[in-house]
């Protein structure tokens, strides 16, 4: 069985105490961060600034996940921030093989996003130049909102693409995960769970994240 490693957003969490809420969730694999631009997707949240502050005051894993216009201008300005991982949509990019590398190069690790409608077809010849494929179980833009089954088959093709190129490459879903669905996101072929509102809507958030890993992992 895959590992299962949770990412819990803080799209959900108190904005006005985003360090004590990292404490919050010391038991998850990373923290997913959303910047959004108003354009890309209809909602406004942070930028490299408080990027900046998050990386610099977090001892987990800082997963950036640009919902962005012009992801080739500023994606990687979020890499040189020393930020663990970096992912851009290529709804957004140009040239997203050249952006994938310009992350790595600065340290990043390079993570593309689809949104729910977006075929993965197009881009497996280019998996090789990513680190981690995440695909969207909700259309981007906002926390809360439920998840899309129709969206299986997808990482289960994902999946086995992933499988076929032997590398080691992450599968992320980002969306609705909750107690309900990350046991099929997981069955599908998912290792990395994004889940906001599930974790922090939770009386005891790192409780949360460990009950979400052992359910991906098929426990109860």
């Amino acid at each position: 069985m895959r590992n299962a490693r949770i990412h819990p957003s803080i799209l959900s969490a108190d904005f006005a105490n985003l360090a004590s809420e990292l404490e919050r969730i010391h038991t998850a694999d990373g923290v997913h961060v959303d910047v959004m631009d108003n354009h890309f997707v209809p909602n406004l949240t942070l930028g490299l600034p408080v990027v900046e502050a998050l990386q610099k005051a977090s001892k987990l894993p800082i997963d950036v996940h640009l919902m962005i216009e012009n992801a080739d201008r500023w994606a990687p300005e979020y890499a040189q921030l020393g930020v663990d991982s970096v992912t851009f949509h290529v709804e957004a990019s140009a040239a997203p093989i050249r952006l994938a590398r310009e992350l790595r190069s600065a340290g990043a690790k390079a993570a593309m996003a689809l949104r729910p409608a977006t075929p993965i077809e197009p881009y497996l010849d280019m998996l090789g130049e990513l680190d981690m494929v995440l695909l969207m179980t909700v259309e981007p833009g906002f926390g809360g909102q439920k998840f899309l089954d129709l969206v299986l088959p997808k990482i289960q093709r994902a999946r086995a693409a992933i499988e076929g190129s032997g590398k080691p490459i992450a599968l992320q879903v980002d969306g609705g995960i909750s107690r309900d669905t990350i046991l099929r996101a997981a069955e599908a072929g998912a290792d990395v769970f994004v889940a906001g509102s599930a974790v922090y809507s939770a009386p005891e958030p790192s409780v949360e994240v460990d009950v979400l890993r052992n359910l991906a992992l098929g426990g109860h």
